[in-house]
């Protein structure tokens, strides 16, 4: 069942389109094809373009396949603009086409006596809006069915109604020949009044028939007229169709040699260019044999510098090995220096402490040794009887006192000169770190050296292809050699430095060792010298006391 609409907005679902064209050609606009349509729209403009779509898809079958019939493309609505915006006029070119189909299918007698049953007004609506869509004779034929459709529907109905008037004739006739006592009873009575109705119902009908004549007549006179004006429309459509198509051809004519004009032209203006392109490519011919000679020269020259490069490749290998080589010697010199400065070190310091250890001891015997005298002074100057031996005694004792004085005084001296050395070492500990962090660092600069002459290496092999940078390349090697001897010289002068250390540290270690040995001779002569007086005192003291005594 079609389902109803109130609305235009309605129809823009494509719903009810879709039923009425199963309505009118159901073999065609079958049920599986209906199925496709969907019903759930509502307010989604994209479903009911996807509808609109496929209805018209169809219906442009339809026409083609089924009809023989070609729609011009202005009579094709925009889907898009019903589906989305609700377009009224593209909704009624699409109802066009509908009434397009109902009007030339196989039922088409069908509906067109249900469009007969419109009003005028609505028919002459409708019979323009299937004109426009058609634009074909058809339409003349169909409209030429329906009045000779009328005339015979006409013609019988008046037959019907001459042979109901026979009849009612007959009917009176019999009426008149029935005696009156008949009319009295009760049947002849009751097919009186059945005739009568029946007559009663025959005059009406005829009346109705005499109406819809006139009402036929009248139509189909207008009929005839409008067909004689379509007929004319069609005639001058006709004429102007066939203008539009010479038009067409004249134009389709025109555009052809338009378009053979413009690449007649375009073809011109290629051989304009490709001449112009030829002057370009015949100097660039000239220029490339420039270059070509050009790169002949430089090649050969590239060859040679290649020969050079590789008598360089050689000179960097043998580089590169002496390199290595004075690295690993820098480094193992570096290492005993290292060693035998710390021995040296570590022997004068041990040197410098046993002496100082030393001269300690022999000060405090020395104090002893003074207090010893001391006593033994006082004790000799209780002695009377011993006077000249007290004044050597005191000779002596001065004299050793004045050597103390002096062996203090050495003692002193000796302890500012190991200060010394000490700073002397420490500053030569700080200069071995100096020289030991620049040696690092000279060695580092040795190994980016390296590292540098690796890539000018492997930059000499990449000179085959890349022969170009074959100066700088040597430009850079000599600069890099030259950084390298200035890291020999400076490697060479920092050992020059070492070894003059190394002297000055033995000749420091010479002189204390001397000179703890001059202090230590120095130190038992006085303790000699003292035993021996203290000896001597105690002789004596011995011997005056057994004088005493006795």
């Amino acid at each position: 069942q079609v389902p109803s609409c109130a609305s235009k907005h309605e129809l823009t679902s494509g719903v009810a389109i879709a039923h009425v064209l199963n309505k009118i050609d159901s073999s065609w606009f079958n049920e599986t094809w209906l199925s496709r349509i969907k019903e759930d729209g509502g307010t989604n403009w994209r479903l009911k373009v996807s509808n609109l779509k496929k209805i018209l898809q169809s219906m442009m079958e339809y026409y083609h396949d089924v009809l023989g019939q070609q729609v011009c493309d202005e009579h094709v609505p925009d889907v898009c603009l019903i589906g989305e915006m609700g377009d009224v006029t593209e909704l009624g070119r699409l109802l066009q086409l509908v009434l397009g189909c109902a009007v030339s299918c196989d039922q088409k007698q069908e509906h067109i006596q249900q469009i007969m049953t419109l009003e005028e007004s609505v028919q002459h609506v409708v019979m323009a809006a299937i004109q426009e869509v058609q634009n074909t004779p058809a339409l003349h034929t169909n409209f030429k069915r329906m009045t000779c459709l009328c005339v015979i529907q006409v013609s019988v109905l008046m037959e019907e109604k001459s042979s109901l008037q026979v009849e009612l004739q007959s009917l009176r006739e019999r009426l008149n020949q029935c005696e009156p006592p008949d009319v009295s009873s009760t049947i002849t009575n009751k097919k009186l009044l059945l005739l009568q109705s029946q007559m009663e119902q025959l005059q009406e009908e005829s009346y109705r028939l005499e109406s819809s004549r006139d009402d036929l007549r009248v139509r189909a006179d207008v009929l005839e007229r409008e067909v004689t004006d379509l007929q004319l429309r069609n005639e001058e459509l006709t004429s102007l169709a066939q203008e539009a198509q010479s038009l067409k051809d004249e134009m389709d004519i025109l555009r052809h040699s338009s378009a053979r004009v413009s690449r007649l032209e375009a073809m011109v203006e290629t051989y304009k260019r490709k001449l112009e392109d030829l002057g370009d490519l015949r100097r660039q011919v000239r220029l490339l044999e420039e270059r070509n000679h050009v790169y002949m020269q430089r090649t050969c020259e590239l060859e040679e510098e290649q020969r050079r490069a590789n008598t360089i490749r050689s000179q960097l290998d043998t580089y590169k090995r002496q390199v290595k080589e004075r690295c690993s010697h820098c480094s193992r010199q570096h290492t005993s220096l290292h060693r035998q400065h710390e021995y040296y070190i570590n022997d004068s310091v041990c040197v410098c402490v046993c002496a100082l250890q030393k001269l300690i001891c022999e000060r405090d015997t020395l104090r002893e040794t003074t207090e010893e005298l001391r006593c033994a002074q006082v004790q000799q100057q209780c002695l009377t009887g011993h006077t000249h031996t007290a004044s050597t005694d005191r000779n002596i004792i001065v004299r050793l006192q004045q050597e103390n004085k002096t062996l203090c005084v050495q003692e002193e001296s000796y302890r500012h000169r190991l200060e010394e050395l000490q700073t002397q070492l420490e500053d030569s500990q700080r200069s071995q770190n100096t020289l030991e962090t620049q040696n690092r660092l000279s060695q580092q600069q040795i190994s980016e050296l390296s590292a540098q002459v690796e890539e000018l290496q492997r930059a000499l092999q990449e000179q085959d292809s890349k022969t170009e940078d074959s100066s700088l390349l040597k430009k850079k090697l000599e600069e890099h050699l030259e950084k390298l001897h200035e890291a020999h010289s400076d490697l060479q002068r920092k050992r020059e430095v070492i070894d003059d250390l190394e002297p000055h540290v033995d000749s420091n270690s010479e002189y204390t060792h001397t000179h703890t040995q001059t202090t230590s001779r120095r130190s038992k002569i006085i303790l000699m010298t003292a035993h021996r007086h203290t000896t001597s005192n105690s002789e004596a003291s011995s011997s005056n006391c057994k004088l005493l005594i006795r």
